[in-house]
């Protein structure tokens, strides 16, 4: 059996269970299931994910839905301004009894971290979870602990020009793999919504669990095993390249989200029951993985530029790579 024919026996039951996945949120997020997939690929990915939105539209019901789909273990942290850097990560407390201090682990312990309305906690609170994303750990007390797997962080956000709100600096928006927009369901959606209140399972704890972490760990590993040829893995080098050198943006793509873009395109592949990416793969997920990453030129951001429009010139500059691009 040849390369492609292996990896598609595991691609296909992938393929499956993720349309399930998607499914079972879709019961309490209605009428979102493109979101939806892109955040079950984000985890299947090792990613993180913000979604950015006004409140009410489902943000946090989508997160809770996810971890209770797989059984994951899921805290929620409500970030406000007067949130401690050890309120997220934990605190050592003295025992009188056995005249030693003790680790108290904080909310960041768990498969699945919901940080709510992120960006109205300081900046020096919002910094506590640079070393969890990137490294998967914590260090306190100059003692390093390694954080469960899978780790999935997803933050929920307000529109920055929210009052009470702070920017999340560079550093951080480039940690997570995605930035998705909920926005306000359909007719036809809200109108089910309105109908099955008090039927059906409202709340994301009463969804059944569609998968094990066991069967989170080997879809990861399905994810990573779908094949990139090396003509769109120049494809993706170029696309950063072009926004890197495009007249209206100020920030490109760094080095870490070509490698996002490749590992999205390649769960994106998986979900459709594919053991190789396409260029289509890889354009699915531009701008969900590069759109939070760019900063535009001052004077666009002045004149209310949106990122996507310079996203789209960006895609239409690059060429897109014809020929048989599949493992063989």
């Amino acid at each position: 059996m040849d390369r492609q024919s292996a990896t598609a026996v595991v691609v296909e039951p992938f393929s499956e269970l993720f349309r399930s996945i998607v499914a079972n949120v879709a019961t309490v997020v209605r009428g979102k299931d493109p979101a939806i997939g892109l955040a079950v690929i984000c985890l299947l990915c090792e990613g993180h994910l913000l979604i950015e939105d006004v409140p009410g539209v489902g943000k946090t019901t989508l997160a809770k839905a996810l971890a209770r789909s797989f059984d994951l273990e899921c805290h929620r942290i409500q970030f406000t301004p007067d949130l401690l850097p050890s309120d997220v990560t934990g605190v050592s407390l003295y025992s009188r009894d056995t005249m030693t201090f003790t680790f108290r682990p904080g909310p960041i312990f768990a498969n699945l971290v919901i940080a709510d309305e992120i960006n109205r906690a300081s900046p020096k609170t919002q910094s506590a979870l640079l070393e969890a994303m990137q490294e998967r750990q914590v260090s306190t007390d100059d003692v390093t602990r390694q954080l469960p797997e899978p780790f999935m962080v997803v933050a929920t956000q307000n529109p920055i020009e929210h009052e009470g709100t702070y920017p999340l600096p560079e550093s951080q928006i480039d940690r997570f793999l995605m930035r998705l927009s909920l926005g306000y369901p359909d007719k036809g959606s809200e109108i089910a919504m309105l109908d099955a209140d008090g039927r059906g399972p409202a709340e994301p704890g009463a969804l059944p669990v569609v998968a094990d972490r066991g069967t989170v760990h080997a879809m990861i590993r399905t994810v990573k095993a779908v094949y990139t040829a090396g003509s769109l893995r120049e494809y993706i080098v170029e696309l950063a390249g072009a926004t890197r050198g495009h007249p209206a943006i100020a920030l490109g793509m760094s080095p870490r989200s070509t490698l996002a873009l490749q590992r999205a395109a390649q769960g994106v592949a998986a979900s459709a029951g594919r053991s190789y990416v396409t260029p289509d793969d890889i354009k699915t997920v531009f701008s969900p993985v590069v759109a939070h990453r760019i900063v535009l030129q001052p004077s666009l951001v002045a004149s209310g530029t949106e990122v996507r429009e310079i996203l789209h010139d960006v895609e239409r500059s690059v060429r897109i790579p014809s020929g048989r691009t599949s493992a063989s």
